[in-house]
């Protein structure tokens, strides 16, 4: 997998010491144990998981997913470092290329960095991912509508509330509605399929 360039500067607000990497095999072992210290902060925002997610080789059975994943160039799924140690997941997921050249993007951060301008600055780097290296026009993103920081986070990185999605996601025992939110890519012109080369 290609990581991406070094740390982007702590310039305009930016949280210093965030940046982003796709995925590796070697996760498995961080995110475990982020996952098992976060799982019930987690609970209400991500989708049931069996007792075999929260091992080492429950990882690396997702990580080989999503790294086969990114390899059929259907998504993008990252890690969030903070000061060099993986802190949460963030993902440009199902990626549609034709006349749609959008994805959308979903991301936790560890309730150790809640707070703190990491999921901001995380999210920027994905939209630089999204709209730079993978070309694409459009990102997506839903939210659980009681879900206000994240929302916040969405809104801090120029994207749009589109409106709510009735009954749209099953987490915590039942359906919730959920904000759409959007944002186009920088140099979005109304009529250019791809950016400049």
């Amino acid at each position: 997998m290609t990581a991406l360039a070094g740390p982007p500067p702590a310039l305009d607000g930016r949280r210093a010491g965030v940046r982003l990497r796709a995925v590796q095999m070697a996760d498995a072992v961080a995110l475990a144990a982020l996952y098992r210290e976060n799982r019930a902060y987690l609970r209400p925002w991500e989708p049931e998981r069996g007792e075999a997610y929260f091992t080492v080789d429950g990882q690396r059975d997702n990580l080989r997913e999503l790294v086969e994943a990114y390899a059929a160039q259907e998504m993008w799924p990252g890690v969030i470092l903070v000061d060099g140690e993986v802190a949460g997941r963030i993902t440009l997921n199902n990626i549609l290329r034709g006349p749609l050249q959008s994805c959308f993007v979903g991301y936790w951060v560890a309730r150790a960095h809640a707070g703190r301008g990491v999921a901001t600055e995380a999210v920027r780097q994905a939209m630089d991912v999204a709209f730079g290296a993978l070309r694409l026009h459009r990102v997506e993103a839903f939210t659980r509508v009681d879900n206000l920081a994240s929302q916040r986070v969405l809104e801090r990185n120029g994207f749009t509330l589109v409106g709510t999605a009735r009954r749209h996601i099953h987490l915590d025992g039942r359906w919730h509605d959920e904000r759409f939110f959007e944002r186009l890519a920088p140099w979005d012109d109304g009529f250019t399929l791809a950016p400049p080369a």
